[in-house]
Formats: C-alpha cells, sequence, structure tokens
C-alpha cells in the first residue's frame, strides 16, 4: 500500500547532509571527540521552542529509565538522544528521509549513544514493529507533513502497549470558524501547501481519540511559541552550526515564516498527551 508521502520525501532530502554535519562540527573539535547532546541541540532539534518542548513533553508523559520509546520523525535525532541521555529510557527513532536517519546515525555514534538509541528509515503510516512493542511514542511537529491522520494515529495506537502514552507536539491551524486563515509558504515542513495538512487542535482530538486513545494532558502551547520566536529575534542570528546546516540555505525563510504565522495567529501549537485504551473506550 503506498504511503502517499513522494512529496514529503523529497522536501526532506537533504543530499549530502552527513557530510556537510561532519564539516560543521569540526568547530566543536575533531572527528574522534566525543560530543554531548547538548552541543548539537543548536542543530538537532527541529521543532518549535526545541529542546525546552522535548524535556516539557517528556515531564507530561511521565519518560521513565525502564521504558521503551519510539520517535516518529526522529529527523536526525535530537528529541531521541536528549531522552535517553536526560530520562535513561531506550528509544527507537524512525523517519521518512534515509539522509536524516544516516545523520542520526553519525550524530549518535558521536554521542556515544549507539547502545540506547537507534533509528530506521519507514513511514508513520506503516511502522515496521510488532503490536504493543513500545511504553511511549512521540511525535513532534510530523502530523503536519501527513494528510491520512486516523492512519497514522491507528498505526501509534498499534505500536503503543496497553496503557502506554502517546505524546504529541504539533502545530495546528487556529480555530474559529471556517474560512481559516492561510499559513504563509514556505515553512520548515513544506515549501508548498501540498505537502502541508494542518488541522486544527479540535479536529485533532477528534482524529486521535476514536484510533483507542484518552486524552490525560491537552494545552494551547501558542503564546509560549510566540515568547520563543520574540526571544530568537531578539538574540540575532542563531549560533554556528544550526538547522542551516540540516535544512540548506533556505532555512532562515522557513522559519520566518513559522514565525511569522505564529505570531499574526495564523498558526498556534498544541501539546497533549493521551493514553493507549481499547479501541471505542
Amino acid at each position: 500500500m503506498s504511503d502517499g508521502l513522494d512529496g514529503v520525501r523529497d522536501h526532506y532530502r537533504a543530499t549530502g547532509l552527513t557530510g556537510r554535519l561532519k564539516t560543521a562540527l569540526m568547530a566543536l573539535g575533531p572527528e574522534d571527540q566525543r560530543l554531548t547532546p547538548q552541543q548539537l541541540e543548536t542543530l538537532d532539534q527541529f521543532h518549535t521552542r526545541g529542546r525546552a518542548a522535548t524535556a516539557e513533553l517528556a515531564r507530561l508523559a511521565g519518560i521513565t529509565a525502564d521504558m521503551s520509546v519510539l520517535d516518529v520523525g526522529s529527523g536526525v535525532g535530537g528529541p531521541a538522544r536528549f531522552l535517553a541521555a536526560s530520562h535513561g529510557c531506550r528509544v527507537t527513532g524512525v523517519d521518512l528521509s534515509e539522509p536524516f536517519v544516516e545523520a542520526a546515525r553519525y550524530l549518535t555514534a558521536r554521542t556515544g549513544q549507539g547502545g540506547q538509541v537507534s533509528f530506521e528509515c519507514a513511514s508513520a503510516l506503516t511502522l515496521p514493529f510488532d503490536e504493543g512493542c513500545f511504553d511511549a511514542v512521540f511525535l513532534q511537529h510530523v502530523a503536519m507533513n501527513i494528510a491520512e491522520r486516523a492512519r497514522l494515529y491507528r498505526e501509534i495506537r498499534r505500536a503503543l502497549k496497553q496503557g502506554g502514552r502517546f505524546a504529541t507536539y504539533d502545530v495546528v491551524l487556529n480555530g474559529g470558524e471556517p474560512p481559516y486563515p492561510v499559513p504563509y509558504y514556505p515553512v520548515p515542513w513544506a515549501r508548498t501547501p501540498a505537502t502541508s495538512f494542518l488541522l486544527t487542535a479540535a479536529a485533532t482530538r477528534e482524529a486521535i481519540e476514536p484510533a483507542g486513545f484518552r486524552t490525560l494532558v491537552w494545552q494551547d502551547d501558542s503564546e509560549a511559541a510566540r515568547a520563543w520566536i520574540t526571544q530568537l529575534r531578539a538574540a540575532g542570528p542563531p549560533p554556528s552550526p544550526n538547522l542551516g546546516v540540516v535544512m540548506g540555505p533556505d532555512f532562515a525563510e522557513l522559519s520566518a515564516n513559522l514565525g511569522r504565522n505564529l505570531m499574526e495567529g495564523r498558526l498556534g501549537i498544541l501539546t497533549a498527551v493521551f493514553e493507549a485504551v481499547s479501541t471505542g473506550i
């Protein structure tokens, strides 16, 4: 079955990414020098509010050292490495982009976390795992790329143990009555609307709960995101190495448009945690 994500694959097809990372990281030390997850956070946290958002989501989801965690849409692996380092859990990341997975493995080798963190190239709609493998699933700034939301959330539920936690942190359309304000493009997850499938927060909840989830945490983090954008603007150009290494020379435009969308209220940020229950409950 096709997953319909070819356009998304093209958007994240970062050719030569690992080579660019190797060159950029020379600023932090020689190739054989071990790096910490903290040293990489300017280039491996590919979502609004960065590491702080991942840390908050982990707290809300109750992540502990004995858990096995799946990070869906893991990018170059920053959140996975952070979760393993800060909570002691085992983390598996999956991403649609082969260059991202290759880069994630390289960066994880540089931090010496290969025994605790691993990555596979796979679609979020056809996860390569048996039923009930994981205690928790993270989904950060990924769902906006996926049209088949019901299928996505059913697949996440299939991968979770009964009682497991699904923690999501995503960009949403602002609510109210349609037609909704049209976001400015390009943005970090889509250069055109063709690969952007935004829902309102309410519609997101309506898609998630029938897949077999009970809501535990539901919060609008749009104001925190706007404060973060304001802080970034005041700080000036980001330090090197940064996400421009990963996303290319137009990343400044992509991130500026995201900031504009958030500041003008065209988009919002949703944080939510769900418990995996029997389907239909």
